[in-house]
């Protein structure tokens, strides 16, 4: 019998697959959204309301065509809107290109906030590329076999093995991700570009249909903490600070 874990992550591999068959093709400079995955129950957990994935699919394309005019041989970025938070992630050939990137997006309409990842340095290779496709895949699956969060409440994505997560979440929920992504091979660091709600307001607009987030699900009761890991394992990379992230309603 078919789960819908087994579905989630089989959706998971399969988009994983294509992604590298995509970049087969060469390097693509401009991304907008990253690997889409589809599957059961995505869209009923997702705590955005419809208005704001709406507005972070228009944040993504107007985005997209704001970098295109400025682009240059040395500028491949990643962009990824999150509630109308951008994430700006790649590579760019100067510091000046960074900044520049920034203010374009910056005025994108309905962006709340620019967080700018930007990294001066060579474009990723193709094997850099496919690795993170499937680091991004690992952790993906990682988080949806955790029974104590909503996996499908987190948007994941891998630059040069780092992690970006990105949703609308607890603190303990937000911890429990940071702590189950720290986890799988290959993760470098952890980048948490997370909205935190209290417990009370989540479970508040889960009973009222949300305010700005109207799928919102309240997060699962807290399991039994994790066994230890085994001491022959190496370190868990480092973990970054949370964000300052604006909570309050948008438009």
């Amino acid at each position: 019998m078919t789960t819908p874990s087994t579905v989630h992550r089989f959706a998971i591999a399969l988009t994983a697959g294509t992604a590298l068959v995509a970049a087969l093709s060469g390097c693509v400079p401009l991304v907008v959204g990253g690997a889409a995955v589809a599957g059961v129950g995505m869209v009923t957990t997702d705590r955005r309301s419809s208005g704001a994935q709406l507005d972070d699919q228009g944040i993504e394309l107007r985005g997209a065509t704001r970098i295109r005019e400025i682009a240059n041989d040395d500028m491949n970025i990643t962009l990824v809107s999150y509630n109308r938070q951008l994430l700006m992630i790649g590579t760019v050939g100067t510091e000046a290109d960074k900044r520049r990137a920034e203010e374009v997006l910056r005025r994108v309409d309905n962006v709340r906030s620019v967080v700018n990842e930007l990294v001066v340095g060579p474009a990723s290779t193709f094997p850099q590329r496919s690795n993170d496709t499937y680091i991004t895949g690992k952790v993906k699956a990682s988080l949806l076999d955790a029974k104590d969060i909503f996996a499908n409440s987190f948007k994941v994505v891998t630059e040069g093995g780092t992690v970006y997560i990105m949703g609308i979440a607890t603190r303990r929920e937000t911890d429990r991700a940071t702590e189950i992504t720290r986890g799988v091979a290959g993760v470098n660091r952890v980048v948490r570009v997370v909205e935190i709600v209290s417990e009370a307001d989540l479970a508040q607009a889960t009973r009222e249909g949300g305010v700005g987030s109207s799928q919102m699900q309240a997060p699962p009761p807290a399991g039994p903490a994790p066994a230890p890991a085994s001491s022959s394992r190496v370190p868990l990379p480092p973990m970054e600070p949370l964000p300052p992230v604006t909570t309050t309603p948008v438009r």
